[in-house]
Protein backbone atom coordinates (compact mmCIF):
# COMPACT_ATOMS: atom_id res chain seq x y z
CA UNK A 1 0.00 0.00 0.00
CA UNK A 2 2.01 2.73 -1.52
CA UNK A 3 1.67 6.87 0.81
CA UNK A 4 0.45 4.39 4.02
CA UNK A 5 2.49 5.24 7.38
CA UNK A 6 2.36 1.05 8.39
CA UNK A 7 1.55 0.91 12.16
CA UNK A 8 4.12 -0.64 14.57
CA UNK A 9 1.32 -2.71 16.72
CA UNK A 10 -1.68 -4.13 15.26
CA UNK A 11 -4.15 -5.90 18.12
CA UNK A 12 -7.60 -7.14 17.01
CA UNK A 13 -10.46 -8.65 18.90
CA UNK A 14 -11.52 -11.53 16.62
CA UNK A 15 -15.53 -11.67 17.46
CA UNK A 16 -18.51 -13.03 15.55
CA UNK A 17 -17.41 -16.31 14.55
CA UNK A 18 -20.59 -18.28 16.38
CA UNK A 19 -23.02 -15.56 14.93
CA UNK A 20 -21.24 -15.66 11.41
CA UNK A 21 -22.16 -19.83 11.56
CA UNK A 22 -25.50 -18.77 12.85
CA UNK A 23 -26.30 -17.03 9.81
CA UNK A 24 -25.49 -19.89 7.43
CA UNK A 25 -27.69 -22.73 9.40
CA UNK A 26 -23.57 -24.16 11.29
CA UNK A 27 -22.82 -25.25 14.47
CA UNK A 28 -20.60 -22.62 16.31
CA UNK A 29 -17.32 -24.73 16.20
CA UNK A 30 -17.76 -23.91 12.19
CA UNK A 31 -17.42 -20.10 12.68
CA UNK A 32 -14.51 -21.03 14.82
CA UNK A 33 -12.99 -23.21 12.28
CA UNK A 34 -13.35 -20.63 9.23
CA UNK A 35 -11.67 -18.30 11.65
CA UNK A 36 -8.68 -19.79 12.41
CA UNK A 37 -8.02 -19.60 8.30
CA UNK A 38 -8.79 -16.12 8.74
CA UNK A 39 -6.36 -15.84 11.23
CA UNK A 40 -3.66 -17.65 9.04
CA UNK A 41 -4.25 -15.12 6.51
CA UNK A 42 -4.14 -11.76 8.72
CA UNK A 43 -1.11 -13.01 10.28
CA UNK A 44 0.77 -13.46 6.93
CA UNK A 45 -1.08 -9.84 5.61
CA UNK A 46 0.95 -8.41 8.37
CA UNK A 47 3.75 -9.52 8.26
CA UNK A 48 3.79 -8.31 3.84
CA UNK A 49 2.77 -5.08 5.35
CA UNK A 50 5.63 -4.79 7.94
CA UNK A 51 3.55 -4.91 10.75
CA UNK A 52 6.03 -5.44 13.79
CA UNK A 53 3.75 -6.57 16.12
CA UNK A 54 0.51 -8.37 15.92
CA UNK A 55 -2.01 -9.29 19.15
CA UNK A 56 -4.67 -11.54 18.27
CA UNK A 57 -7.65 -12.08 21.51
CA UNK A 58 -7.72 -15.54 21.29
CA UNK A 59 -9.45 -17.12 24.59
CA UNK A 60 -10.12 -14.62 27.37
CA UNK A 61 -10.60 -15.52 31.19
CA UNK A 62 -13.86 -15.31 30.53
CA UNK A 63 -14.19 -17.84 27.80
CA UNK A 64 -14.02 -20.58 30.50
CA UNK A 65 -17.91 -20.22 30.87
CA UNK A 66 -18.69 -21.77 27.45
CA UNK A 67 -19.62 -24.74 26.80
CA UNK A 68 -17.14 -27.92 27.67
CA UNK A 69 -17.25 -29.08 23.95
CA UNK A 70 -16.80 -25.92 22.37
CA UNK A 71 -13.66 -24.70 24.77
CA UNK A 72 -12.33 -28.39 23.15
CA UNK A 73 -12.97 -27.17 19.97
CA UNK A 74 -10.81 -23.93 20.32
CA UNK A 75 -7.98 -25.69 22.27
CA UNK A 76 -8.18 -28.18 19.26
CA UNK A 77 -7.82 -25.55 16.56
CA UNK A 78 -5.18 -23.95 18.24
CA UNK A 79 -2.95 -26.43 18.77
CA UNK A 80 -3.62 -27.53 15.20
CA UNK A 81 -2.96 -24.22 13.95
CA UNK A 82 0.20 -24.30 16.11
CA UNK A 83 1.54 -27.22 14.93
CA UNK A 84 0.76 -26.97 11.30
CA UNK A 85 1.91 -22.84 10.92
CA UNK A 86 5.16 -23.57 12.86
CA UNK A 87 7.66 -24.06 10.24
CA UNK A 88 6.02 -21.20 8.52
CA UNK A 89 6.67 -18.78 11.02
CA UNK A 90 10.32 -19.51 11.55
CA UNK A 91 10.34 -18.96 7.92
CA UNK A 92 8.97 -15.75 8.11
CA UNK A 93 10.84 -14.42 10.95
CA UNK A 94 7.86 -14.73 13.05
CA UNK A 95 8.12 -14.94 16.92
CA UNK A 96 5.55 -16.50 19.00
CA UNK A 97 4.54 -14.87 22.56
CA UNK A 98 1.16 -15.38 24.97
CA UNK A 99 -0.03 -12.82 26.89
CA UNK A 100 -1.98 -14.47 29.73
CA UNK A 101 -1.49 -17.80 32.14
CA UNK A 102 -0.67 -20.13 30.41
CA UNK A 103 -0.56 -22.50 33.28
CA UNK A 104 -3.93 -23.09 33.50
CA UNK A 105 -4.21 -24.22 30.11
CA UNK A 106 -5.02 -27.93 29.50
CA UNK A 107 -1.78 -29.56 29.47
CA UNK A 108 -1.30 -30.84 25.48
CA UNK A 109 -2.17 -26.94 24.74
CA UNK A 110 0.43 -26.23 26.78
CA UNK A 111 3.32 -28.49 25.58
CA UNK A 112 2.52 -26.92 21.97
CA UNK A 113 2.27 -23.49 22.65
CA UNK A 114 5.71 -23.64 24.86
CA UNK A 115 7.30 -26.18 21.69
CA UNK A 116 6.37 -23.42 19.20
CA UNK A 117 7.81 -20.26 21.41
CA UNK A 118 11.09 -22.24 21.71
CA UNK A 119 11.06 -22.78 17.99
CA UNK A 120 10.51 -19.18 16.82
CA UNK A 121 11.99 -17.36 19.94
CA UNK A 122 15.37 -15.97 17.84
CA UNK A 123 12.75 -14.75 15.17
CA UNK A 124 13.00 -10.85 14.68
CA UNK A 125 10.84 -9.82 11.40
CA UNK A 126 7.71 -9.84 13.70
CA UNK A 127 6.08 -10.77 16.93
CA UNK A 128 2.69 -12.47 17.29
CA UNK A 129 1.27 -12.17 20.33
CA UNK A 130 -1.83 -14.97 21.29
CA UNK A 131 -3.81 -13.31 24.36
CA UNK A 132 -4.66 -16.49 25.69
CA UNK A 133 -6.27 -17.26 28.88
CA UNK A 134 -5.94 -13.29 28.96
CA UNK A 135 -7.56 -10.79 31.16
CA UNK A 136 -6.40 -7.19 31.12
CA UNK A 137 -6.80 -6.68 34.74
CA UNK A 138 -5.72 -9.40 35.42
CA UNK A 139 -2.69 -8.71 33.63
CA UNK A 140 -2.62 -5.35 35.89
CA UNK A 141 -2.81 -7.29 38.95
CA UNK A 142 0.09 -9.35 37.96
CA UNK A 143 2.19 -6.46 37.30
CA UNK A 144 1.62 -4.83 40.68
CA UNK A 145 1.86 -8.08 42.31
CA UNK A 146 5.22 -8.54 40.58
CA UNK A 147 6.41 -4.55 41.52
CA UNK A 148 5.97 -5.70 45.32
CA UNK A 149 7.68 -8.95 45.39
CA UNK A 150 10.94 -6.85 44.06
CA UNK A 151 10.45 -4.57 46.99
CA UNK A 152 10.11 -1.87 44.67
CA UNK A 153 10.07 1.52 46.49
CA UNK A 154 7.23 3.81 45.22
CA UNK A 155 9.32 6.66 44.51
CA UNK A 156 10.48 4.17 42.00
CA UNK A 157 6.85 3.23 40.44
CA UNK A 158 6.72 4.69 37.15
CA UNK A 159 4.75 3.84 33.62
CA UNK A 160 7.91 2.19 32.65
CA UNK A 161 8.33 0.06 35.61
CA UNK A 162 5.41 -0.72 35.47
CA UNK A 163 4.42 -1.42 31.65
CA UNK A 164 8.33 -3.50 32.02
CA UNK A 165 6.16 -6.02 34.21
CA UNK A 166 3.29 -6.46 31.46
CA UNK A 167 2.85 -9.38 29.24
CA UNK A 168 3.62 -7.34 26.43
CA UNK A 169 6.97 -6.26 28.32
CA UNK A 170 9.50 -4.74 25.52
CA UNK A 171 6.92 -3.72 22.79
CA UNK A 172 5.47 -0.67 21.61
CA UNK A 173 1.54 0.02 22.94
CA UNK A 174 -1.25 -0.49 20.00
CA UNK A 175 -1.44 2.04 17.34
CA UNK A 176 -4.51 0.31 16.07
CA UNK A 177 -7.20 -2.02 17.96
CA UNK A 178 -9.41 -3.30 15.49
CA UNK A 179 -12.61 -5.43 16.68
CA UNK A 180 -14.88 -7.09 13.69
CA UNK A 181 -18.64 -8.00 14.45
CA UNK A 182 -20.42 -4.96 15.63
CA UNK A 183 -19.60 -4.71 18.91
CA UNK A 184 -18.43 -1.37 20.56
CA UNK A 185 -16.23 -2.20 23.69
CA UNK A 186 -12.93 -3.42 24.45
CA UNK A 187 -13.98 -6.73 26.61
CA UNK A 188 -11.25 -6.21 29.10
CA UNK A 189 -8.65 -6.18 26.49
CA UNK A 190 -5.14 -4.54 27.20
CA UNK A 191 -6.55 -2.29 29.11
CA UNK A 192 -3.22 -0.10 30.23
CA UNK A 193 -1.52 -0.42 26.45
CA UNK A 194 -4.38 1.10 25.23
CA UNK A 195 -4.32 4.34 26.48
CA UNK A 196 -3.41 6.42 23.02
CA UNK A 197 -4.35 4.02 20.74
CA UNK A 198 -6.87 4.47 17.86
CA UNK A 199 -9.98 2.09 17.57
CA UNK A 200 -11.56 0.84 14.50
CA UNK A 201 -14.80 -0.62 14.73
CA UNK A 202 -16.65 -2.90 11.59
CA UNK A 203 -19.80 -4.88 11.57
CA UNK A 204 -18.30 -7.57 9.33
CA UNK A 205 -17.84 -11.11 11.28
CA UNK A 206 -14.08 -12.36 11.87
CA UNK A 207 -14.55 -15.24 9.26
CA UNK A 208 -14.88 -12.91 6.92
CA UNK A 209 -12.47 -10.84 7.80
CA UNK A 210 -10.41 -11.00 5.00
CA UNK A 211 -7.13 -9.24 4.02
CA UNK A 212 -8.80 -6.76 2.07
CA UNK A 213 -10.32 -5.41 5.29
CA UNK A 214 -7.26 -4.97 7.28
CA UNK A 215 -5.74 -2.96 4.39
CA UNK A 216 -9.06 -0.63 4.61
CA UNK A 217 -8.58 -0.44 8.44
CA UNK A 218 -4.78 0.71 7.99
CA UNK A 219 -5.93 2.71 5.56
CA UNK A 220 -8.15 4.80 7.76
CA UNK A 221 -5.77 4.74 10.98
CA UNK A 222 -3.31 6.70 8.42
CA UNK A 223 -5.76 8.97 7.17
CA UNK A 224 -6.18 10.33 11.07
CA UNK A 225 -4.38 12.67 13.50
CA UNK A 226 -2.74 10.92 16.25
CA UNK A 227 -3.09 14.04 19.25
CA UNK A 228 -1.92 11.55 21.58
CA UNK A 229 -3.70 13.83 24.65
CA UNK A 230 -2.41 17.38 22.79
CA UNK A 231 -5.03 19.62 21.26
CA UNK A 232 -5.24 20.45 17.73
CA UNK A 233 -3.25 23.66 17.98
CA UNK A 234 -0.07 22.11 20.41
CA UNK A 235 0.42 20.03 17.09
CA UNK A 236 0.66 22.85 14.73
Amino acid sequence: MENITIPAHVAIIMDGNGRWAKQRGLPRTEGHKVGTETARAVVTRCRELGVKHLTLYTFSKENWSRPKAEIKVLFELLTNFLKREEKSLKEQGVRLIILGDVEEMPLTVRQVIKHVMRQTKDCTDMTLNLALNYSGRDEILHAVKALVSKGVKEEDITEEAFAAELWTSGQPDPDLIIRTSGELRLSNYLLFQCAYSEFYFTDIYWPDFVPNELDKAIRELSNRQRRFGKTGDQLK
